[in-house]
């Protein structure tokens, strides 16, 4: 028969230990909560940046409304980056004293307390502690919890924060804004500029060869052959009502063929003239003036058009420059609390219990399976 189990020495060991590892630090975890923990209050407000819907004058003409920037999940996460930078820290901690504030309880709670020296370093860790950020990227919303000593310090910091991204927003809308219209004036500078340039080889092409009008020149000697081609068809039915009236010797039928091989001989001399005929005046011929000319109308035509399009540009950026394409929408705004929400005694008490006895139930399975294999 077995012996009646007895409380041994290594029995009393673990027995200690328990004491030891996990009672009493739940004592004075329980001791610490139930004196010294300093209540603190929450606030907490929900926001998301906006852009106006609706295809405006600049989407119509070509996505300029792309240089303002990305969509409004882009801007939310730039806004999320920002509610958790050292800017904004030191801007809220110039106006509310935030190190003074938080270090007000430090001989009485350090655990939730800020030390008095603290750096802004050290302000930008414990900023986190504070200011519980959360982004939600699919729908780019934001919601934050402000926890402070006292609810209406809690609701004006977090007031202050949804201010400084409201001003972050402005910033950038008014950067998209500057971006945008100085762009769409660089265009328009350099269309006008472009215009300019190929309005002046017209000028000089028309003051070299004398001619204000190309195509209107050709129409007119155009005109002169269609004039003598008419006089030599005219020509030619007299001929032949003349030749079948009369003999051949007689004197009109010689006038009549002489008067149509003068009319032949000038269309030929006409034809030759436009075509290789040098022009008196410069020397050039008509073949390169108006290989020459076209190109200028083509060209003149084309930076026309793109001129038109750069001022239209221009005025659409500057109507958009009007609107404000961004904004922050608050759905949740900063709210008030009637009683403290933290530390939550009974939450950290549950938690510190678990932790220790798994903590100390690890150590005693572990001395005893280092003792069985002894």
């Amino acid at each position: 028969m077995a012996s009646p189990a007895r409380i041994k020495k290594r029995h009393r060991w673990v027995l200690l230990g328990f004491a030891n590892f996990v009672l009493l630090p739940l004592c004075l975890v329980g001791l610490y909560l139930a004196t010294a923990a300093k209540d603190r209050f929450a606030s907490t407000a929900g926001f998301t940046v906006r852009q106006e819907e609706g295809a405006s004058a600049s989407d119509l003409l070509g996505g300029l409304a792309s240089f303002a920037g990305g969509r409004g999940t882009g801007d939310s996460e730039i806004l999320y980056e920002f509610i958790r930078s050292q800017a904004i820290i030191r801007r809220i901690d110039a106006a509310r004293g935030l190190r003074a504030y938080y270090a007000q309880h430090w001989d009485q709670d350090p655990v939730y307390s800020l030390w008095p020296d603290a750096s802004i370093e050290d302000l930008e860790w414990f900023w986190d502690r504070v200011v519980r950020a959360s982004f939600d990227q699919s729908s780019g919303l934001i919601e934050i919890e402000v926890l402070a000593f006292d609810p209406q310090m809690a609701q004006t910091i977090a007031s202050d924060i949804v201010r400084e991204s409201q001003d972050m927003v402005n910033a950038l809308n008014q950067r998209a804004r500057t971006d945008a219209i100085s762009y769409a004036a660089a265009d328009l500078t350099e269309a006008e500029k472009r215009l300019k340039t190929i309005r002046a080889e017209v000028t000089r092409f028309r003051t070299r060869t004398q001619i204000v009008d190309l195509q209107s020149d050709i129409q007119g000697r155009m005109g002169v052959m269609n004039n003598l081609q008419q006089q030599l068809a005219t020509e030619l039915v007299e001929f032949d009502e003349l030749t079948g009236t009369t003999r051949a010797d007689d004197p009109r039928v010689s006038q009549a063929m002489r008067r149509i091989e003068v009319i032949r001989d000038r269309i030929a001399q006409e034809r030759q003239d436009f075509a290789t005929t040098e022009v008196t005046e410069t020397g050039e011929d008509y073949p390169s003036l108006i290989s020459e000319f076209e190109g200028l109308v083509v060209e003149r035509e084309f930076a026309e058009q793109t001129y038109r399009a750069a001022l239209a540009a221009r005025d659409a950026a500057q109507g958009e420059a009007i609107r404000q394409s961004r904004y922050l929408a608050a759905y949740i705004e900063p709210t008030l609390a009637e009683e403290p929400e933290y530390p939550r005694p009974f939450v950290i008490f549950g938690l510190a219990a678990l932790i220790l006895v798994l903590g100390w139930g690890v150590i005693v399975l572990i001395y005893y399976s280092l003792r069985d294999r002894a």
